[in-house]
């Protein structure tokens, strides 16, 4: 009797435990950073570069966009999409409030200014991407969260690279398609004079 007594005194314990950090897991989790699975194409070659390997996963942190307000031009993040708000979108933010945007089919306009407090959002592959050439300029306040890192796979773990320098490996093949990606999405967007 006392062994059973101490296996259910040990597993008493061990849930007991796993409720006490229970709700700072989930504090740190809806405050802080969370880990998201990436499905689809839209961010390719960025985020799951080969459509052969499981998903890309990543950690975001919610603290840089709540908290410190901190993002802007080139950083990837989430946000609520303006059309389905129960639709997370994973996108690179293209221009700022104040920047000018030339836009992609099929947004009607040419070229949009970014009002104040928006952002104009864009996936690497544009072709398969729900992004800001649909729906317009988002409220900055859709935005939920920045990626920080990679986690999965392995072979990819990390922060992502650096934007790409002009003289970096120029026989390296991608590089230079990155270098390309990097000089288009810049070459249109005029940005504020502060």
């Amino acid at each position: 009797m006392s062994s059973t007594f101490s296996y259910f005194s040990g597993a008493f314990k061990k849930s007991w435990a796993v409720l006490y950090w229970l709700p700072t897991g989930y504090f740190f989790g809806t405050q802080f950073y969370h880990v998201k699975a990436i499905s689809g194409r839209s961010m390719q070659p960025t985020l799951n570069p080969d459509s052969s390997t499981p998903r890309d996963v990543a950690l975001f942190s919610r603290f840089a966009v709540h908290t410190l307000q901190d993002y802007g031009r080139d950083d990837i993040v989430t946000f609520r999409s303006p059309e389905n708000p129960s639709r997370i979108l994973i996108k690179r933010i293209i221009g700022v409030e104040g920047d000018t945007v030339k836009t992609l089919p099929p947004y009607p306009d040419k070229e949009v200014d970014v009002p104040q407090g928006h952002v104009w959002v864009e996936g690497d592959e544009h072709f398969v991407s729900d992004d800001s050439n649909r729906f317009g300029p988002i409220p900055a306040g859709l935005i939920e969260s920045k990626l920080t890192m990679l986690i999965w796979p392995l072979n990819r773990f990390g922060r992502l690279k650096p934007q790409v320098e002009v003289d970096t490996k120029p026989w390296d093949r991608d590089t230079i398609n990155e270098q390309r990606r990097q000089e288009t999405r810049h070459a249109r967007v005029t940005t504020k004079t502060s």
